[in-house]
């Protein structure tokens, strides 16, 4: 996209990040500096380390290394607030749960098999609308498509505004228009509240429509810069041609 992005009031700083299950090495001097109003998104061939370290930024798998969340209005590390989309989630085909189950267990304290609260039912409404989902509210989880899970997955991952939001390849089963869709509620999302996003994909032609940053990882970062950037390097055409 080739524009500047002026960061806000935080980000998040991960140094010397290593992985290694059993014998192998699967990530090694991951060094990452990710802003806030930013859409990081992270390339690579099948294997090259990408969901492990969505993983270790979640805190899900060991690993060497730091991984800091620092408040540049007064220089204090804080807590992290996270969301999280993973790329599939498993669901009986014969659960009864419904989406407003789902959401409000939560976003509530109270037992979800009580009556419903009102309150929240709005709530939970104007999150899925973002994405919109709204019509699936009364649902079965167990009926959802993979776009529908996947949209409404990012209503919940997104609803206490966290300061990093992990999404690994969200728009699978979405079709044309709902990733438009997605993608501009991304927007409002760096835009409005200062958020870091971190995604997945393999849709390049998307990567380069609307990534501020690419990196290109494979067990280690090959190329880091703006879609252009990496796309024109030797690293991604040794990678991908």
């Amino acid at each position: 996209m080739g524009k500047e992005i002026v960061c806000g009031f935080h980000c998040i700083k991960a140094k010397n990040i290593g992985v290694t299950i059993g014998t192998d090495e699967i990530l090694k001097n991951i060094n990452l500096h990710i802003h806030c109003k930013e859409l990081t998104v992270i390339i690579g061939r099948n294997g090259a380390g990408k969901s492990t370290l969505l993983k270790a930024l979640l805190g899900e798998v060991k690993h060497t290394g730091t991984i800091e969340f620092v408040d540049t209005k007064d220089q204090l590390a804080r807590k992290l607030r996270i969301g999280y989309v993973p790329q599939s989630i498993n669901v009986e085909r014969h659960m009864p749960t419904t989406v407003y189950d789902l959401f409000a267990s939560y976003i509530s304290n109270v037992p979800i098999w009580l009556k419903k609260d009102k309150k929240a039912e709005m709530k939970i409404r104007n999150s899925l609308k973002n994405f919109g989902a709204d019509s699936l509210i009364n649902k079965s989880i167990g009926d959802l498509s993979g776009g529908e899970m996947q949209r409404v997955l990012l209503a919940i991952s997104t609803y206490n505004e966290p300061n990093l939001l992990i999404l690994d390849e969200p728009i699978s089963g979405i079709d044309k228009n709902g990733i438009k869709v997605f993608f501009e509620y991304i927007n409002m999302l760096k835009r409005e509240h200062d958020m870091s996003i971190i995604l997945v994909s393999h849709d390049l032609d998307l990567v380069k429509e609307y990534a501020d940053r690419v990196i290109l990882l494979d067990k280690t970062i090959l190329k880091e810069g703006t879609p252009n950037e990496v796309f024109a390097s030797g690293e991604f055409k040794k990678i991908f041609d």
